[in-house]
Formats: C-alpha cells, structure tokens, sequence
C-alpha cells in the first residue's frame, strides 16, 4: 500500500510541475516563476534516471553507564528507481525482506533539495513496527512485534558560498566545481519528533534485573527545535572521482515525557545533541555515473535517574544513472 502511494505522490507530483509550467504561460502573475525557479530545471542535460540499492535502519538505545538496550530492525537493505536533476531528487524503493526472519513493517521516507543558491534542506519521515533487542548483559536477543517507533524531522542551512559543490549535486551525477580542494560552511535550524511505544515496558523479560524503575518505559515521545552548523567540504582526487565529506552538528532543548507501567515523569534535562555526518564518492562519465553514499544521523538526549537515550538514522546507497542529455 505504502509503495503505491508513493508511486501516486509521485505522478501527481510531475502532473502539478506540468501544470505549473502551463499556467506560467498564462498567468501575469509571479508566484509560478517562482515555483519555477525554484524547482524546476528546463535543461534536459541536468536530468538523469537511476536505479540503486540502498541500506536503511533507524535504531534506538537505552542505556546507562553499565548496560544498554538496543533496538534494531529486520529487513534493512531494498531496492529501487529514481529520477534527479539539479534541484531535486526523486527515489523510490521497494524494501527486501527475508524469509527467514521475522519482518519489520516500515516506511522511511528520506529526501533533500536544494532552494536557490544557498539553502539546503534535508527531511525524514520514519514508521517502523517490530524490533530486535539486543543488549551486552548476555541475555538472547528478542524479536519484539508490538515495538513502534516514529520519527518525522528537517534540516535547514544557509550556507556562506553558493551550493555549488554540495553532494546533493553529486547525487545527481552533475558536475561541480572544478577546485581540487572547496570547503565551506553554514549555519540553520532543525527540528525532530520521535516516539516510541510497546505493550508493557520496552525491557526485555529480564532486563530489568540491569536498569532501575524508570527505564521500564511503555511509551516516550520528545519534540525538539534547536541550531545546526555546517562544514561541507569537496574533493577532486581525479576528473572523473569525487569525493565529499559534510558535517552538521546541533543543540536543542526537547520537551520530553515518559510512560512508565505505573505513572508517568517528564526528564527535567531538555537539552538534545546531534551529529549528522555524510560522505559520498563519485564516478562520473560522459553519459553514466556510479556514487556511493553513506549518512547517519546521531541524537542524544538525557531520561534523568541515570537512564539515556540514544537514537541514529543511517543510510547508505549505491546508484548507477544514465544521463538523458549530453551537452555537446
């Protein structure tokens, strides 16, 4: 269900974009030219189709200084098609489960565009059902099917010098400035909502033997809005390879609330930290290119009574494009 309503976004998608173009044409007004601008790029030489694999997990910690939990889903790994050019980048994949582990139902829904010159938007929007707890305290590891976990949330930065090597670009097989060595950076603002429920606490049968009362956690959810800054950088090891490496650390206060199985406590320390890292390697041709990318996103916050939590969003993909247009 979830893949064909992603196939509908899609075409409805391109449809509004055609539309738009058409009543630009009509239209006195300015507000399509800037739809326009924005996102829509008339050179046929920057659009390209891929197909790729790509490797995607959201997982989460509950952890003291002793022991911790770890919650991590099944059937991470899929596969898919797309469609990019230099402002946008559309793919969709379809997830591989196997057979002879138990499945987590999921949706992970990531993407980033590029708006104007100087502004880099990132978002995700997460919904997995079923998680695997694994724990350093010997106990086996538990397939646990009433374990949900959402997570919905955006990156913004206003970069200093134009986007011009960003590996968003680089995704897309275009070229980038040709300077062996390009390192900028910005400033932005993020924000995230994350939750997690289950029935009954979230420890395993006998964990509770390794953490206090209040880590028996039936339900917690925390909504955060902080600032980020950037450090992007490129580099040209031949002109075919390229490589990039971006940083985006944050802060944040979170308001957060915890549901125990008897009461409820809201964690009195609001601060949560993050890290985002990606890196990318590129191979581009005159009609093909091949990139490997890999992004995780880490985020920190504190329960109180000695209990932390922990959670990290990664994504690795391969991608083989075909470029529709080659400028002569």
């Amino acid at each position: 269900m979830i893949q064909r309503i992603s196939l509908l976004i899609v075409f409805l998608f391109v449809t509004i974009i055609g539309q738009a173009q058409e009543e630009e044409k009509k239209s006195s007004s300015g507000f399509f030219k800037i739809i326009d601008s924005l996102f829509i790029d008339h050179d046929l030489s920057n659009y390209s189709a891929r197909i790729f694999s790509n490797y995607k997990v959201k997982q989460f910690r509950i952890l003291n200084d002793d022991y911790r939990s770890r919650y991590v889903p099944n059937n991470k790994s899929g596969v898919g098609f797309g469609v990019a050019n230099s402002k946008l980048l559309i793919d969709i994949a379809f997830n591989i489960k196997s057979g002879n582990k138990q499945a987590t139902d999921r949706f992970d829904a990531q993407g980033s565009l590029i708006i104007g010159k100087h502004n880099y938007v990132s978002f995700y929007l997460q919904t997995y059902n079923g998680f695997n707890i694994r724990n350093n305290f010997d106990e086996p590891d538990v397939f646990r099917k009433d374990i949900k976990s959402s997570t919905v949330g955006f990156n913004y930065l206003y970069t200093f010098s134009e986007i011009e090597f960003s590996y968003a670009l680089l995704k897309a097989g275009l070229p980038t400035k040709k300077k062996k060595v390009h390192i900028s950076g910005g400033v932005g603002t993020f924000a995230v909502f994350d939750s997690f429920k289950s029935d009954g606490n979230i420890l395993t049968e006998n964990g509770e033997q390794y953490f206090n009362d209040e880590a028996a956690i039936e339900k917690y959810s925390g909504r955060a809005v902080g600032i980020l800054g950037g450090f992007l950088s490129q580099f040209v090891i031949t002109d075919r390879f390229i490589a990039t490496c971006n940083l985006m650390p944050g802060i944040a206060l979170m308001n957060k609330k915890v549901q125990l199985e008897n009461g409820s406590y809201r964690p009195s320390n609001p601060m949560l930290y993050k890290l985002d890292v990606s890196l990318a390697l590129a191979y581009n041709v005159k009609r093909f290119y091949v990139n490997l990318i890999y992004g995780t996103g880490i985020y920190s916050t504190n329960l109180d009574f000695d209990n932390k939590y922990l959670f990290n969003l990664s994504m690795g993909k391969l991608a083989i494009g075909y470029k529709l247009k080659v400028k002569k």
